[in-house]
Parts: structure tokens; sequence; C-alpha cells
């Protein structure tokens, strides 16, 4: 949900990202991954603009990945391959504090290789510099203050004050989702205007989203209580512990977990006549 809010905020807002990571209001356009496909490329987390000279690949990430040096020195061969005249600026941007030394990682290092990239830390960012920018408000309560709530109230306010109801609207919602990573959502509800939110597309899709993977995943957990189900009768009917796996697809140490499960809740027999 994240990784989603934070692209559409990179493609809504691309000037305003534009003058915060490269330090000027270029104007960028959307490029695609699959552009740069040799072999599958993971599009979750990644975001691609270029203009003429140049191309910015930023990637949103709450939860720290060994791989990811790796994987920024891949795109920008690919980028490279596919526009060898255009500079590549690449950025990860670690969303939510965390201890791990890997949101320090900004080279990928093999043998004489060597490639370096750019790292942001919110929580090391200046507040100041989301605050006065549209399409960078929802990343001020991840920035460096111990005043989350109140920059939040800062936030609304600055977001009550766009004219245009479309950009207010999804400004609001990126905060509201965002905010989630440091501050607890009844907290949030009570601070940010519900009914601006929920005028957002972006905020009606994730909505939209998250039902049917809720749903998907009740029907999963449905189908997994029936094997369950199943197995544990099959037990009871003296079939082995492979042939109870073989026949409901389930392993054989969910077979056995089972048969423990099972043993342990059927009542003691009484000695009494």
């Amino acid at each position: 949900m994240y990784d989603n809010i934070c692209k559409f905020i990179a493609e809504e807002f691309s000037t305003d990202l534009a003058s915060w990571l490269l330090g000027e209001p270029i104007q960028l356009t959307q490029l695609s991954p699959k552009e740069l496909s040799i072999e599958p490329i993971r599009t979750d987390a990644l975001i691609l603009q270029q203009s003429n000279n140049l191309v910015l690949h930023v990637e949103f990430q709450t939860k720290t990945e060994a791989t990811i040096p790796f994987r920024m020195t891949d795109y920008c061969l690919r980028v490279h391959r596919r526009y060898p005249d255009k500079e590549m600026h690449q950025v990860v941007i670690y969303l939510k504090q965390t201890a791990s030394e890997l949101v320090y990682q900004n080279t990928f290092t093999l043998t004489r290789t060597r490639h370096e990239f750019e790292v942001i830390r919110l929580w090391e960012q200046p507040t100041e510099q989301f605050l006065n920018t549209p399409g960078l408000l929802p990343f001020a309560v991840l920035s460096r203050t111990d005043e989350k709530v109140e920059v939040l109230r800062e936030v609304a306010r600055r977001v009550e004050a766009i004219s245009d109801r479309r950009v207010q609207s999804n400004v609001g919602a990126s905060a509201f989702i965002l905010a989630g990573l440091v501050l607890e959502k009844e907290i949030i509800g009570t601070i940010l205007r519900r009914d601006i939110m929920e005028e957002s597309v972006t905020y009606q899709e994730l909505r939209r989203e998250a039902r049917e993977q809720g749903i998907q995943e009740g029907r999963v957990e449905g189908l997994q209580q029936g094997l369950q189900q199943v197995a544990l009768n099959l037990l009871r009917s003296g079939m082995s512990l492979e042939q109870v796996a073989n026949f409901t697809g389930l392993s054989l140490e969910q077979v056995t977990q089972l048969q423990l499960i099972s043993t342990q809740a059927e009542p003691p027999v009484s000695d009494d006549n």
C-alpha cells in the first residue's frame, strides 16, 4: 500500500519530486519498466521518470532489503543500455526509521565493478522542506521531528488551503495513509478531514484493492481450513500420515501437527466401569 501511494505521489507531482531530489523543477514523464526488460523486473516499488537528458530512478522502501544495491546497479545498466546518452540519477528513500545498517548502504561492489546511488532516510530530513510544496506534504510527518502530531496538524492546515479540490483530496489521502507509519489511525482521523480524503481516486482504488485482497485471503483461509478438516477426518479413519499428505496436498509436517493437535484435544478414556 505504501509503495503504491508513493508511486502515485511521484507520478502526480513529478515536478515537486524533481525539485526535492534534483534541485530544480524539471518536467519529467513516466518511463515504463517494460522498455528495460530483459527478464521480469520489480515494478511494485519502482519509479522511473525521464527528461530529455536524464532518467530519475526512485524506490521508496518501508523495509530494508539486502538485494537493493544489486537491484539499483542492475536497473542502471538496463537504463544505460536503452538510453546511453542520458544521465542516471538513482535514489532509495526509506520511509520508516529502523536500526538496520542496510539503510546506509549506497554502493554495490563486485570485484572491479563499483556502483553508487543516493540514499535518503526520511527521519533525518528537515521537516520544513516538505511543508512548502503540495506534492511533498505527505512526507512531512515522516521527517526529523519529535512533534509528529503537531506536524500532521500543520499538514492538515496546508491541505485545507489548497484551492484545487482534486489536488487537495489526493494530497490529503496520501498524507493520511503515510502518517499511518508513525501515528495511530485514531489520531490521524481526528486531524485530517476524512471527507476530503475519501474524494481521492487513489484512496478509493486502494480501498478497492484492500477489499479484493481481503476477499481473496478469506477464500484461501477457508480452503486451508477445509483441507485441514478433511485431513483430520482421514487420520481418524486410520489413514497413514503419508497417505493423508498425498491426498490433501498438505505437507507431512502439517499433517503431523494436525494429528498431534487432534490427539491432545481428545478427552481421556475413563477407567470407570
